[in-house]
């Protein structure tokens, strides 16, 4: 398999842009909240989380799980998962990163384990203090004080919290059929294989309810711009978070939900980096865990791999504690980025309105 019959002729490359033609003029809100990320002179870097999405330990369970599951579809003795028909819409390989949600049913037990643990150990902690306080301001005795307090107090403060944390675990574990459902489709998608990007759209003036099509806005992505939009949280604080928009039509991915809005800039920047790196066919594949498994099927990468002599199983035979150094140097530097110091290169091909 070449390059030539693999990759689309829409392939992005940053070797080879042409002039295009001047961006449109944003609107006034988008102009005063964002500002806009310089293209080229990517480092191989990325957003932490996306490194620790896939640790070398899962990726030696899926691995597990995976022959396993050949070793049964061969001896025909294999089991289906309960959820194992459900289309999750979530791609993310050396083709497509297409980026679903869960839908409102099954993030509400997600947040009833989580945020009931979360609770409970926050009130516990918080609660230790003020039982030592209540029971040297008070008259009762300390184990009568002692009885009040867990009655009247701490039943209701850590009871709660632990049983919407159990509850949610439990359906979580055993109930896979109750909680885990199909989100209504995707929601974005970078297509490296064709350079596209896609945007589903599920307003579509009520068509989606009438007949299950989606919307699909889709445009080359070097004709799209990175932004950092700046609002502040409930408390005050900057938030920061990284958007992808069209310059010549109203297409924007907003990348909250795959890296959530921070007080510092720099994850937003090393996520526009990872981006442009994983779209540029020119390029191998950003180095990541969760890629590993498909190298060998990017002609790009691939050839990248063959002349460095790179280990296919650099990231799966990884050891714990070097996997945890790799991701600390990551955060350092992500934390030392140089974005707003690059020149544009996309400059040299587009006229800027604004």
């Amino acid at each position: 398999m070449t390059d030539e019959f693999w990759y689309a002729q829409t392939a992005y490359g940053s070797k080879e842009l042409s002039r295009q033609e001047p961006s449109a003029e944003r609107p006034w809100i988008m102009r005063f909240a964002k500002v806009r990320l310089p293209w080229g002179n990517t480092d191989d870097i990325t957003a932490a989380n996306l490194l620790e999405k896939f640790s070398p330990k899962e990726l030696r369970l899926h691995e597990g799980f995976k022959k396993e599951r050949e070793e049964q579809i061969a001896t025909n003795t294999l089991d289906p998962t309960p959820y194992g028909h459900i289309d999750f819409h979530i791609r993310d390989d050396h083709e497509r990163f297409r980026y679903a949600l869960l839908p409102a049913s099954s993030h509400f037990w997600m947040y009833m384990s989580g945020g009931g643990k979360f609770m409970f150990y926050l009130f516990f902690i918080a609660g230790i203090p003020a039982y030592f306080l209540g029971i040297t301001t008070g008259n009762d005795p300390i184990w009568e004080s002692t009885k009040t307090i867990f009655i009247q107090v701490f039943s209701w403060l850590l009871g709660l919290p632990l049983l919407s944390w159990a509850i949610g675990s439990i359906v979580i574990k055993h109930f896979p059929r109750l909680w885990l459902k199909p989100s209504r489709g995707p929601i974005w998608e970078l297509n490296r294989r064709t350079g596209l990007v896609t945007v589903f759209d599920y307003k579509n003036n009520g068509e989606y309810k009438k007949n299950g099509t989606i919307g699909e806005l889709t445009a080359p992505f070097y004709e799209f711009d990175a932004y950092i939009a700046t609002s502040p949280d409930s408390q005050g604080m900057p938030m920061n978070v990284l958007y992808l928009a069209h310059r010549y039509r109203n297409i924007v991915i907003n990348f909250g939900a795959l890296l959530c809005p921070g007080p510092e800039v720099q994850p937003a920047c090393a996520l526009w980096d990872f981006i442009q790196n994983y779209m540029d066919v020119s390029r191998p594949l950003p180095d990541l865990p969760q890629y590993e498994e498909y190298r060998h099927l990017d002609p790009t990468t691939a050839d990248y791999d063959r002349r460095t002599g790179r280990n296919p199983r650099f990231w799966i035979d990884m050891d714990d504690a070097t996997f945890k150094l790799v991701v600390r140097e990551m955060h350092q530097r992500v934390a030392n980025i140089d974005t707003f110091q690059r020149p544009n290169l996309m400059a040299a091909y587009v006229t800027y309105v604004d």
